[in-house]
């Protein structure tokens, strides 16, 4: 679920404490009962640290949250970010790393790396601070320790699944385009291209937006 920001939020990442100011309004909105389940955010940026986009990937019970890299990874390929920063929470308020985390972020940066997207950060955050696993020094010394290995079945996976979704990132800017020249012909209603190019209504009114 894509996480709306405000004009303040999209900004340029200097360090941790940027995007845990960020990350910490985001929790807080949350009633009492939805904080107190672990939410895994990804947040997406562009070459220069500025945030692209922040998606709530999956919510889990009050002390794990399961992820794969397909879902991680998706919107930073559908986007063109070449840089991510995970974020989850620790309802209990402890935020130092727990065995699960260490695994689940060696992991991903092992993903990243076959992918060419860098994760440049993981924070576990609660209400009222965070830990940040760049800052502790956590993720070179996780690129480097070799403890996690993607397998080669794994790799060609992890490939194929980047080509499939590059595939389907390439038709859907050919379905804008095909509905922005048919907008262009006036012989058509909106409703109709919308259907005959398979764009969902969000797509579709922004097409339209960029015609105006």
């Amino acid at each position: 679920m894509n996480v709306r920001l405000t004009k303040d939020q999209k900004i340029k990442i200097a360090n941790s404490d940027d995007v845990y100011s960020i990350m910490q309004q985001i929790l807080l909105r949350e009633n009492r009962i939805g904080r107190d389940q672990e939410h895994f955010w990804i947040v997406g940026l562009d070459k220069s640290n500025k945030i692209l986009f922040i998606e709530l990937l999956a919510l889990g019970n009050d002390n794990r949250v399961h992820i794969k890299a397909p879902q991680v990874f998706r919107m930073a390929i559908y986007k063109n970010a070449p840089k991510v920063i995970f974020i989850h929470n620790h309802p209990s308020g402890a935020i130092k790393p727990s065995e699960e985390d260490l695994k689940t972020t060696d992991r991903l940066l092992k993903a990243g790396e076959i992918i060419e997207i860098d994760v440049i950060d993981h924070l576990i955050i609660s209400e009222k601070e965070y830990f940040g696993f760049n800052e502790a020094g956590m993720i070179e010394e996780l690129k480097n320790n070799g403890a996690y290995r993607i397998v080669e079945r794994e790799r060609a996976d992890l490939e194929k699944w980047r080509l499939e979704n590059e595939r389907e990132k390439a038709s859907k800017e050919a379905n804008k385009e095909t509905a922005k020249r048919l907008l262009a012909l006036n012989t058509l209603s909106t409703e109709e291209i919308r259907k005959a190019t398979g764009l969902t209504v969000r797509e579709m009114n922004k097409v339209v937006k960029e015609l105006i």
